[in-house]
C-alpha cells in the first residue's frame, strides 16, 4: 500500500473511502512480490497493480465488495489448467491478497492516514496488518511501527500481538524490506497461528555516480528510473555542474574518496565509479570495498582492470574484498554509447540484486520470477521484497 502513498494521501486529505488490495504471499512464477497494491475508491477509480493485469477484475471487484460490507478479505489466485477462462496467474504462480476496506469514519483510519502521510514525505515507517489470523480469516487493525520501535494504533488481539508485531516490523524496516511474518498466540514465536503484514516505507536507496563523464549521465538517468537517489560526486567543478547533469539529485564537487569517507551508506547502497583514472579509483574503492553496500562497480578496460587490482593490493586491499568489486562494470550487451552503457550497468546491478543470471530467458531453464528472499527477523517463514 506504501509504494501508491502519494495517491493513497490525497484520497485520505479528501475524504475519501477506499479498500485496498495488497499481495501478502507469492509462490512459484508471479509478476509482483509481497508488499505490491491496488486500491478503489468509492467512485470506482482505481490506482495501482497487484498481478501485472491477469487478475486485476476480479480484485476490483472484491475492493467494491469491501467498500459494501466494511469486511478484510483475503484471496488466494493461481493457475488453472483445467479452466482456461478461470481467473489466475497466466504465469502459472500463486498469489495471496488482503483487500483491507478503509471507511473515512473507520475507528482504524488514522492510523492508515498516519502511515500514509509519512511515506507520501519520506519517512521510515512501517505499517502492520494481519493478513491471517487464528482461524483462517483476516481481522482488523493496523500498527503504525516508527524506528525507534514505538508505535500507535493496534491490532485486533491480545497486547502481546502488539508488541510482537512491533519487534517484527522493526527488524524488517532496519533491512529497508516488506514482508509476512509468522507468529503464535499472543505474539508467541512457537507454534505459529497469525500471519503479519510488514509494509516498510523508508527512503530511496542511495545511487552516488563517481566521476562526471558522459556515461555518467546517462546513468543518472537510468537509476532515477530505477528510483534511487542519485549523487554525482567528481573533484573537478568544470564537469561536476548542474548543467551537466539536470536530472541528478545532489551533484558533489570534493574528492571521491573523501565524500564517501564522510557521506551516509547502507546495505542497500550502489556506488559506480566512472572516473578509471588510478588516482581517484584507488583510494575511492579501498574505501568501498570495506563498507557494507550493496554493490560496488568500476569502468575501465580489461587492461586498467588488472592494473587497478594490483594497486589496491599494493595498499592493502584484500583478495575476500576484491571478490566484491564488479569490474568492468556492466553486463556484456554490446554497448556502445553511454545510453546503452547505463542499460548495462543497471543490468547488472538489477542481478546483483535480485540474484538474476544476466543470461538470455530464451532457452533458460531458470525462473523468470524469482521466489522473495528469506527473512532473518526471527519470525517463522517470513517472505520478504526489497
Amino acid at each position: 500500500m506504501l509504494d501508491i502513498a502519494d495517491e493513497l494521501n490525497q484520497w485520505v486529505e479528501e475524504g475519501r473511502d477506499f479498500a485496498v488490495a495488497t499481495v501478502v504471499a507469492v509462490e512459484g512464477s508471479a509478476p509482483r512480490t509481497p508488499g505490491a497494491a491496488l486500491a478503489v475508491d468509492g467512485d470506482g477509480v482505481v490506482i495501482g497493480s497487484v498481478s501485472g493485469g491477469c487478475v486485476e477484475g476480479a480484485v476490483y471487484e472484491l475492493c467494491v465488495q469491501a467498500l459494501q460490507d466494511g469486511e478484510p478479505v483475503l484471496e488466494r489466485f493461481g493457475y488453472s489448467a483445467e479452466d482456461a477462462f478461470a481467473v489466475g496467474l497466466t504465469c502459472g504462480g500463486v498469489i495471496e491478497v488482503l483487500v483491507t476496506p478503509v471507511a473515512a469514519h473507520a475507528p482504524g483510519r488514522q492510523v492508515f492516514a498516519a502511515a500514509l502521510a509519512a511515506a507520501a514525505r519520506g519517512a521510515t515507517t512501517a505499517l502492520v496488518r494481519v493478513a491471517r489470523g487464528p482461524a483462517g480469516t483476516p481481522p482488523g487493525g493496523a500498527l503504525l511501527v516508527h524506528p525507534d520501535g514505538t508505535y500507535e494504533g493496534g491490532l485486533d488481539g491480545a497486547p502481546e500481538l502488539d508488541r510482537t508485531a512491533a519487534a517484527e516490523a522493526r527488524a524488517l524496516l532496519a533491512a529497508g524490506r516488506t514482508g509476512t511474518v509468522d507468529v503464535g498466540a499472543a505474539g508467541r514465536h512457537c507454534e505459529p497461528d497469525t500471519t503479519l503484514l510488514v509494509e516498510s516505507s523508508v527512503p530511496p536507496p542511495r545511487m552516488i555516480v563517481f566521476g562526471a563523464v558522459d556515461f555518467a549521465s546517462a546513468l543518472v538517468r537510468t537509476g532515477k528510473f530505477l528510483g534511487y537517489h542519485v549523487t554525482v560526486c567528481d573533484a573537478r567543478p568544470v564537469f561536476a555542474t548542474r548543467v551537466r547533469f539536470p536530472e541528478a539529485d545532489d551533484i558533489v564537487v570534493e574528492w571521491p574518496h573523501r565524500y564517501l569517507q564522510r557521506t551516509s551508506t547502507d546495505s542497500r547502497t550502489v556506488l559506480c565509479v566512472l572516473t578509471h583514472d588510478a588516482k581517484f579509483d584507488v583510494p575511492l574503492l579501498e574505501a568501498a570495498l570495506r563498507l557494507p553496500v550493496a554493490f560496488v562497480g568500476a569502468m575501465g578496460s580489461r587492461r586498467t582492470h588488472e592494473d587497478r587490482n594490483r594497486r589496491l593490493r599494493e595498499v592493502g586491499v584484500t583478495e575476500a574484498e576484491l571478490s566484491r568489486l564488479h569490474s568492468p562494470i556492466g553486463l556484456d550487451l554490446g554497448a556502445r554509447t553511454p545510453e546503452e552503457t547505463a542499460l548495462s550497468i543497471a543490468a547488472e546491478i538489477v542481478a546483483a540484486r535480485q540474484g538474476g543470471t544476466g543470461r538470455p530467458l530464451t532457452g533458460a531453464h531458470t525462473p523468470i520470477h524469482r521466489d522473495p528472499v528469506r527473512s532473518a527477523t526471527g519470525g517463522v517463514g517470513a517472505n520478504v521484497a526489497a
